[in-house]
């Protein structure tokens, strides 16, 4: 038995609760895991909320939260190719496995062994928010010295982007909170205060002629506002908000693939991407960590370390 975070309903962070389960037996295709740090992101509560249930809405209850761990291979499924018993890994959960957990199960195909000098709890910000940027990127397929406008950079996909856009040679501005100017001009990006003035108007300041393409991390009214500033309707990509398309921009196309995850590991132990981890929580403060990045203050990223 192992203590995990879930829910019971979709609703707010009242329907929250801990309990405990028994190890879950790993299908043909999955891997069981000790975990040993779980990311912790917006996606999180928007499943818990049933904003999202396309993914989770045929999944029997109790769902327990998380979908991205760092840990260690305890069984693989039969037919699981390229992992092993005893192996550091990282990837993502079985939508409802979750990874607030003691152990969990992770998609084999979505599953990567992770390098010695990668600690856990930065493997543990790849699935989610490193290949989000990555793939986020690797659509626009921008040429060096193109304009980058990150639309919330403080996040930990936000960030990710700018530092993944800089090491190819894009030239990064981007938006956010006061809190999140250090932060943002720590990777290199121009900086720009959304609650200082217009938006709109301090970001044709930095770009007259708008930007080569823009990066949404934040949806809704500030998506709208900013998607006149790309160069082109389909240079506009967003991470999480449908309604993009109706502005002629697109969703992120995910790989969840085991290629991003090596990828963006590579790019962390080479000193190219750093997480930016602000805080880490034990798994009994799980809730409060949720809690933190619902409340869109968190900067970098927030991780759950079972170490605690």
């Amino acid at each position: 038995m192992s203590t995990v975070l879930g829910y019971r309903t979709f609703g707010g962070a009242d329907v929250q609760e801990f309990f405990d389960r028994p190890a879950p037996s790993p299908g043909p295709a999955e891997v069981l895991i000790r975990v040993a740090a779980a990311g912790v992101n917006p996606l999180d509560h928007q499943l818990r909320s049933g904003y999202v249930r396309g993914m989770n809405g045929q999944v029997p209850f109790p769902q327990v939260l998380g979908m991205d761990a760092a840990g260690t291979v305890l069984a693989v499924g039969a037919e699981v190719s390229g992992l092993a018993v005893g192996d550091r890994v990282t990837g993502f959960a079985l939508t409802g496995a979750g990874t607030y957990a003691g152990t969990t199960l992770l998609l084999a195909e979505s599953t990567a062994r992770i390098p010695d000098a990668l600690p856990e709890t930065w493997a543990a910000t790849i699935p989610v928010a490193g290949t989000t940027a990555l793939d986020a990127l690797d659509q626009l397929a921008l040429p060096a010295g193109a304009s980058l406008l990150v639309n919330g950079i403080g996040g930990g996909v936000g960030i990710a982007v700018a530092q993944i856009a800089r090491d190819r040679g894009l030239v990064v501005v981007g938006t956010g909170s006061a809190a999140k100017r250090t932060l943002a001009t720590k990777v290199g990006a121009t900086f720009v205060d959304y609650t200082a003035g217009d938006v709109v108007d301090q970001l044709r300041a930095q770009a007259p002629d708008g930007f080569d393409a823009v990066v949404d991390t934040v949806g809704g009214d500030s998506l709208r506002s900013v998607a006149p500033l790309a160069a082109t309707p389909d240079a506009l990509v967003s991470i999480g908000d449908p309604s993009v398309t109706e502005l002629g921009g697109a969703l992120v196309q995910r790989r969840l693939n085991r290629s991003g995850l090596e990828r963006v590991a590579e790019l962390m132990v080479t000193g190219r991407l750093d997480p930016n981890i602000s805080a880490t929580y034990p798994l009994a403060r799980a809730d409060e960590a949720l809690e933190l990045v619902e409340s869109r203050h968190a900067s970098g990223k927030i991780v759950i370390d079972m170490s605690l």
